[in-house]
C-alpha cells in the first residue's frame, strides 16, 4: 500500500479533519481516531445504527481504529505523547487555542517528535479579525459568494452537501502528502494548515476574478448558467432532467436536437457567455421539447446527439444506478447493530500500480483502546486502571 508504515493520530471533528484521514487510510495509512469515551458529537449526526453511530460517521471513519480518551487529562496527555512519539501525521481541525490547550499545536508536538506533520482546518485560519471565531461549511459557503448566486433574488440557497468541508479535507490531504514528501529529502515535519474560508473562496475563485475585472455583480438565476446555455434543469412528462451546454459544438448538435438550427447563427448566442446572458429564451425552448418526452426517453435522445444530459436522482436512486455497480463505488461493509451493509463509498480514484486496502468498517467507541495502548507500552494492569479512571 501507498501509505503502508504511516501513522496518523487523527483528532478530527464532522467532515474536514475525518475525511483527510480517510483518505490516507483507503491508502494503507494506520489511523487512530481519538474520541471522548463516550463518544464525539460527531459520531451520532443521523444514527443508522443500534449504537447510535451515524451516517456520516461511516463514511468519514472508516478503516480507522479507535482509541477513547480524555487527552486534557494528566494521564490523557502522557497517552497523546506516547503516541506523538510514534505518529507521523496528526489531524486536528480545532481552533488554535483549543490546539494549544491540549497540546496538539505544532510547536508542542515538534518538541515531542520533530518529524511529525500537523494537519488541521480552522473556520478562518489563524490570523486576522476572525482568526479566533468558529465555523461549519455554511459558513465558508455564505462568504465566498456562491450562496447569493444560488437561488433566487428573493432567497438564496447554501448547497445541501457541505463541499467546502470536503474541499478543506481534500486540500489537507494533498498538503499531508506534500509534507511527506518533503519530509524524505530534511528529515523534518512542518504544520499543514486549511480553512473553511480558503477552500470556499478557491473553489468560488472565478466568480471573484469576473467581478475584479469585468466588475459585474451577477445576480442569482436559478438553475441557469452565467456562463452557457442552455444550462438548466427542466421538467418532463415524469420528472426532471439537467442539460450542460458548454461549447460551441454542443450547442450546434443541441440546436439540431430541438430543431433550431436558425439559432447557431443568431448573433445573441454566438458564445458561451452570450448563451448565459441571453439563457431564459433558450431554457423556455428547452423546456417545451422536454414536456413532450419522459425523461428516459429525453436522456436517450440527447446522448444519441452527444449533448451532456442526467436525470435529476434522488438519494435512493443514486447508488442503484447500473453506471454506478460497473464503476465498483460502492464497497459495502458490515456494522454491528444496523439493519443492513453500510454503502461506503471511499476514496473515488484508481492508481494503475496500486490499490486500495480492503474495505473495513467504522470502529465502535474505544474499540481498539486495548491494543492501542499496549503498543506504546502500558500492560493489562495499567490499562485496567486507566479505564477504572475513566481516563479511557
Amino acid at each position: 500500500m501507498p501509505l503502508q508504515g504511516i501513522r496518523v493520530l487523527d483528532f478530527g471533528r464532522y467532515i474536514a479533519g475525518p475525511y483527510c484521514a480517510a483518505l490516507l487510510a483507503d491508502y494503507g495509512a494506520d489511523v487512530i481516531r481519538i474520541e471522548a469515551p463516550g463518544g464525539n458529537d460527531d459520531r451520532y449526526t443521523v444514527p443508522v445504527a443500534e449504537d447510535g453511530s451515524g451516517a456520516m460517521f461511516m463514511q468519514m471513519n472508516r478503516a480507522k481504529r479507535c482509541l477513547a480518551l480524555k487527552p486534557g487529562s494528566a494521564e490523557g496527555r502522557e497517552i497523546v505523547c506516547r503516541l506523538v512519539e510514534t505518529a507521523d501525521v496528526v489531524i486536528a481541525n480545532l481552533p488554535h487555542d483549543a490546539l494549544v490547550k491540549l497540546g496538539l499545536d505544532y510547536d508542542s508536538l515538534a518538541a515531542i517528535n520533530p518529524r511529525v506533520i500537523l494537519a488541521t482546518a480552522s473556520a478562518f485560519g489563524s490570523e486576522g479579525p476572525l482568526a479566533s471565531r468558529v465555523g461549519f461549511d455554511a459558513v465558508g459557503q455564505a462568504m465566498s459568494g456562491t450562496v447569493h448566486l444560488t437561488g433566487t433574488p428573493d432567497q438564496p440557497y447554501r448547497a445541501q452537501v457541505n463541499y467546502v468541508d470536503f474541499g478543506t479535507a481534500l486540500h489537507c490531504a494533498f498538503g499531508v502528502m506534500l509534507a511527506l514528501r518533503e519530509r524524505e529529502t530534511t528529515g523534518k515535519g512542518q504544520c499543514v494548515s486549511g480553512s473553511l474560508l480558503g477552500t470556499a473562496l478557491a473553489l468560488s475563485n472565478a466568480l471573484t476574478i469576473d467581478y475584479a475585472l469585468n466588475g459585474i455583480e451577477r445576480q442569482p438565476i436559478g438553475n441557469r448558467s452565467f456562463s452557457s446555455g442552455p444550462t438548466d434543469l427542466f421538467r418532463t412528462r415524469d420528472g426532471w432532467i439537467i442539460t450542460q451546454i458548454v461549447g460551441t459544438p454542443i450547442f450546434v448538435r443541441w440546436a439540431e436536437l430541438v430543431e433550431r438550427p436558425e439559432l447557431v447563427d443568431d448573433p445573441l448566442y454566438a458564445s458561451d457567455i452570450l448563451r448565459g446572458d441571453n439563457g431564459e429564451e433558450l431554457s423556455a425552448i428547452m423546456q417545451r421539447w422536454c414536456i413532450e418526452r419522459t425523461s428516459v426517453d429525453a436522456i436517450a435522445e440527447l446522448a444519441a446527439a452527444r449533448v451532456p444530459a442526467a436525470p435529476v436522482l434522488r438519494a435512493g436512486e443514486a447508488l442503484a444506478q447500473p453506471q454506478v455497480a460497473a464503476m465498483g463505488l460502492v464497497e459495502p461493509v458490515d456494522y454491528p447493530g444496523a439493519d443492513g451493509a453500510i454503502p461506503v463509498i471511499r476514496a473515488p480514484i484508481r492508481l494503475s500500480r496500486s490499490d486500495k486496502v480492503a474495505p473495513d468498517r467504522a470502529p465502535q467507541v474505544g474499540e481498539h483502546s486495548d491494543a492501542i495502548l499496549a503498543g506504546i507500552g502500558y500492560n493489562a494492569e495499567a490499562i485496567s486502571a486507566l479505564r477504572a479512571a475513566r481516563i479511557i
